[in-house]
């Protein structure tokens, strides 16, 4: 490696870490319920990074990864395939860098999402079939030399598990002072299986009790799959929920680290985005929805079990971006959610801590 790249190199390395700097570590909320007393259930906001999603973490660490292993020169093109809010994130990143970025997204991705890859100054290519984005961009990558981050082949090895204060370490440590500081549950979705690998490794590694439960999509890949572990079963649908739910088994899901998984109907997912803006006056996206309605059942299971203690869920990105799918009754109705059933099902279960749902 040539003096002048290895220079590159380190002056973007240290661009990272000033960025990561000067951003604060997100909040993690209490919210108490009436049906649930005994059991305390905490949201880790991850809307508030700059790039508004949980997928900062992500990208920061995709792009620290392919840094270190001398895989971006100055100038070159980074790309990646995406439903969104790691294309977010990848493009300030991207941005901070000086390098061109593309996007390879569905030709469904909310339009809101799409307009702030293109105000960070990047560039999407919309793909009708949401299952060939990531073939697309490994040969859009091969023709043109661009680096492709490759978001769901990496996302398990990018992030330093151990620690560096990753999703993982941060929950546990501000959990420290609460009544119930080792969680009975943690509740995550899966996308490219970074998070719930890293949750999961965490845990075992600080050799905490607390389990890992993997909130899905009724029908993806990860829930169809991770039964038997096989690799090869496809999901059966593809979810109306954007960032989860995956149509196939991504390289870095990792099945052993997860404890349970329950599966959550569309309707429901969107019901419980609908439900948290109740309850904390934000919106979040439908993915936060699915979060919270596993919560729920897993809440609920506590209480009839007289165990009591803590759950914690991640709130995944910020619900401006699905004002004109999720948060739309008339997309709604168009792709036959009916809201209204779920949701109060979803504030009796607040009311009663039972789960009599549809």
């Amino acid at each position: 490696m040539s003096a002048a790249r290895r220079a590159w190199i380190a002056e973007a390395i240290r661009r990272l870490e000033a960025d990561f700097a000067r951003s604060a570590d997100t909040h993690l909320l209490r919210l108490e319920f009436p049906g649930l007393a005994g059991i305390r259930c905490y949201f880790k906001d991850e809307s508030i990074h700059p790039t508004g999603s949980l997928k900062h973490r992500l990208a920061r660490s995709l792009f620290l990864h392919a840094l270190c292993n001398g895989w971006i020169g100055a100038g070159q093109t980074v790309l990646d395939a995406s439903s969104g809010s790691t294309a977010i994130s990848e493009a300030y990143f991207a941005r901070l860098l000086g390098l061109p970025y593309v996007a390879v997204m569905p030709a469904s991705t909310a339009p809101r999402k799409i307009r702030e890859i293109e105000a960070l100054g990047g560039r999407c290519e919309l793909v009708d079939d949401p299952g060939a984005i990531e073939s697309h961009a490994e040969a859009l990558a091969h023709a043109t030399g661009a680096h492709h981050l490759d978001q769901f082949g990496n996302a398990e090895r990018a992030t330093d598990w151990r620690g560096n204060n990753n999703i993982a370490e941060s929950i546990i440590e501000q959990m420290r002072l609460e009544p119930d500081p080792e969680p009975a549950w943690i509740v995550c979705g899966v996308g490219t299986g970074g998070t719930s690998a890293t949750l999961g490794r965490y845990l075992r590694y600080r050799k905490l009790a607390t389990q890992l439960c993997v909130a899905e999509p009724t029908g993806a890949a990860f829930a169809r799959a991770w039964p038997t572990r096989d690799r090869a079963i496809a999901g059966a649908r593809c979810s109306l929920v954007e960032g989860i739910g995956r149509p196939r088994v991504e390289p870095s899901f990792v099945f052993e680290v997860v404890d349970e998984v329950i599966e959550v109907p569309d309707a429901a997912s969107c019901a419980g985005a609908w439900l948290l803006h109740e309850l904390s006056g934000r919106r979040f996206g439908g993915s936060s929805g699915t979060n919270l309605v596993a919560m729920l059942r897993l809440a609920a299971r506590l209480r009839d079990a007289g165990t009591g203690g803590s759950l914690v869920t991640l709130l995944c990105d910020r619900g401006e971006r699905y004002e004109d799918t999720v948060f739309d009754r008339a997309w709604l109705r168009a792709h036959g959610v009916d809201l209204d059933p779920w949701l109060q099902a979803l504030r009796a279960t607040l009311a009663s801590g039972r789960c009599d749902w549809p």
